[in-house]
């Protein structure tokens, strides 16, 4: 009789337990876990988000077209009558999982669009090529592989900390928790691996070759990236947004002579500027618009897109 109660009560303690991982693993995967974004390594652009991606990450909606943008799917060929503005970045054109499908700076954009004053067009689409830490390089490649998709206007979208982008590498996919390329079998293994993190295997301590002038390399991939846009009738808008630290204080001297170089390589080359620290540092507090040092909150998305979509009213007039 003793052994059989026992048994019972191993029963019933395994029935608790697997009640309460089973409720744990429903309730992650309501709010996303279990489901992230893939991404695939790439020999030029060194990774990029996987085609064809629906995604719902703490409830906010994510999608990945078939050219890996964070945009509908569309056809390659601009249709008639339609305004076509590509969006190229980094996380913050991209807006990552924190940032609602609706609410990303491409999405606010085309909303802002379209008004009477752009009524000559039929369908107004601003497409979202971009991928987290995306240098100007990676943006390069991405345009060489893939085109303009006859857009009429280009907007690179740059944060300070791009000028010191390293050349494109797919070391960190299918590695680092943030770049998978695979589904977890469970999504109470990708939360224990996003914050119980495993210790990280000894570096290899070999020294690598440091790229001299890295702000150079990468305003030279920017002035290609013009050039490329010269070559297709597209008007490039390059456009900056700065980090918390220079809103809320100043740029480091480091920060400003790069940030002086691009400037002198717009006016050179007659490109499009906009930066938008001047804007920010209207802002009170600054820290609203910011979720942390680099990235903005759909809040500042609003901003940007608004500034962005008063230039390029005037420049299609």
């Amino acid at each position: 009789m003793f052994e059989v109660r026992r048994v019972n009560i191993l029963y019933i303690f395994l029935g608790i337990l697997v009640t309460i991982v089973a409720l744990l693993e429903g309730g992650l995967r309501y709010i996303g876990f279990g489901n992230p974004l893939l991404y695939q390594a790439d020999g030029e652009m060194g990774y990029l988000l996987a085609p064809n991606q629906k995604v719902r990450r703490m409830n906010n909606r994510i999608w990945i077209n078939e050219y890996s943008m964070r945009s509908d799917p569309i056809e390659k060929k601009r249709p008639e009558n339609t305004l076509r503005i590509l969006l190229i970045g980094d996380s913050i054109a991209n807006g990552g999982w924190w940032t609602d499908q609706h609410e990303t700076i491409s999405s606010l954009l085309e909303k802002q669009l379209k008004n009477p004053k752009l009524s000559q067009y039929n369908q107004i689409q601003v497409l979202n090529a971009s991928a987290n830490s995306w240098g100007p390089r990676n943006q390069l490649a991405y345009l060489k592989r893939y085109g303009f998709f006859e857009s009429q206007v280009v907007i690179l979208l740059l944060n300070t900390d791009d000028f010191f982008s390293g050349m494109p590498n797919s070391e960190a996919v299918g590695k680092d928790i943030n770049y998978p390329d695979h589904k977890p079998a469970l999504a109470i293994n990708e939360l224990y691996r996003r914050y119980f993190p495993s210790p990280e295997p000894q570096k290899d301590n070999t020294p690598k070759p440091q790229e001299k002038d890295i702000v150079g390399i990468n305003l030279a991939a920017i002035k290609e990236i013009y050039q490329v846009c010269q070559a297709n009738n597209a008007q490039l808008i390059i456009a900056m947004t700065p980090l918390l630290q220079e809103v809320e204080q100043s740029s480091k001297e480091f920060q400003q002579r790069a940030k002086n170089r691009l400037m002198e390589l717009a006016k050179t080359e007659s490109i499009f500027y906009l930066d938008f620290l001047p804007r920010f540092k209207q802002i009170e507090p600054p820290k609203s618009i910011y979720r942390d040092r680099i990235h903005i909150t759909p809040e500042g998305n609003k901003i940007v897109s608004k500034y962005l979509s008063e230039k390029i009213e005037k420049i299609i007039k």
